[in-house]
Formats: C-alpha cells, structure tokens, sequence
C-alpha cells in the first residue's frame, strides 16, 4: 500500500462534474483505491460515495492505493486533486 496526504484545492470541493472525473480516471487503474477523510473510508472509484463524503475547499484527504499499479494509481489521484480537478 502507498499513501500521501494532499489538501482539496478546487472551491467547490468533491461535487459531481469533478468527482465524476476522478471516478472515471481512477476506474483506469487495477488497484484499488480509498480516500480517508474525517475518519470515513471512501471507495475512490465510487461516484456516490465520493460525491456523499461532501469533500470542500481545504479540506485534508489521505488517499491510499493497494495493488499492482498503486504508485502509477496514487500520482494520478494526487496530481488530479493537486490540480483542481480540472477546476482550479
């Protein structure tokens, strides 16, 4: 398993059109992926239950990757949240 810690930049947060993207991108992957936030684990490639989770503007996720391309996994996660979730 590898994990960072890395802080949601995009002003409106986890809402559809971005939590869709992450979904849809992390779908691509073989491994799986969780999101810990406010002490919840979220599946990553779950659309309902990372729109539910109600990530906002500043708040600090943890996402953690376990499989065979879970480094390739979680620099793509990072950088998509790193970037806005192409919103930023």
């Amino acid at each position: 398993m590898v994990s960072e810690k890395v802080t949601v930049i995009n002003k409106m947060g986890f809402h559809m059109r971005p939590a869709g993207l992450f979904v849809a991108e992390m779908a691509k992957f073989k491994s799986a992926i969780n999101i810990v936030f406010n002490g919840k684990n979220i599946d990553g490639k779950s659309i309902m239950n990372v729109m539910a989770a109600c990530m906002k503007c500043g708040a600090e996720i943890e996402i953690q990757c376990t499989g065979e391309d879970e480094e390739a996994m979680l620099a793509k996660a990072v950088e998509m949240v790193k970037s806005g979730l192409g919103e930023a």
